[in-house]
């Protein structure tokens, strides 16, 4: 599983013009399912994010968490972080989840984040969205959970 998490004033997903996930300070997750995930990725991945230190205290040094800080979270799938650029100049996606299972570890993910209690919204899998936010810092991260960058 892959994800680039951007520390957010705000941010909102819309599909066909309609917001269908909206948040306000927080972490926008763009998420990619890979086909070889598991439950255990989906479980690590959600761990990692809620609880990653990237807010600032009192001291300006980032040492607070989404859930230190009451921060919301929107997450929108993206396959397209799968993409294999190195060869030729059109990506390859067979690294990607099929859209069956990876809808399955998205809402695994969604659901997990809220069992912790977090306010997380999300975009609409399988569409074409349109995210738009604020990036604070700028602070953008990569993470996946084979550990691989």
């Amino acid at each position: 599983m892959r994800a680039v998490v951007q520390r957010v004033v705000s941010s909102n997903v819309k599909v066909d013009g309609e917001v269908t996930g909206q948040i306000e300070k927080g972490l926008l997750v763009l998420l990619g399912v890979g086909e070889d995930d598991t439950e255990k990725d989906t479980s690590y991945m959600v761990e990692k994010i809620v609880n990653l230190r990237i807010f600032e205290d009192e001291d300006d040094k980032m040492n607070l968490s989404l859930k230190d800080v009451g921060g919301e979270l929107l997450v929108v799938s993206q396959f397209t972080l799968f993409g294999d650029c190195r060869k030729g100049r059109r990506p390859g996606f067979s690294d990607a989840a099929r859209p069956d299972k990876a809808d399955e570890y998205y809402i695994d993910f969604v659901n997990k984040a809220k069992a912790m209690g977090i306010k997380t919204e999300t975009g609409r899998f399988q569409t074409h969205m349109m995210v738009e936010l604020i990036n604070d810092g700028p602070v953008t991260l990569l993470i996946d959970s084979k550990k691989n960058f």
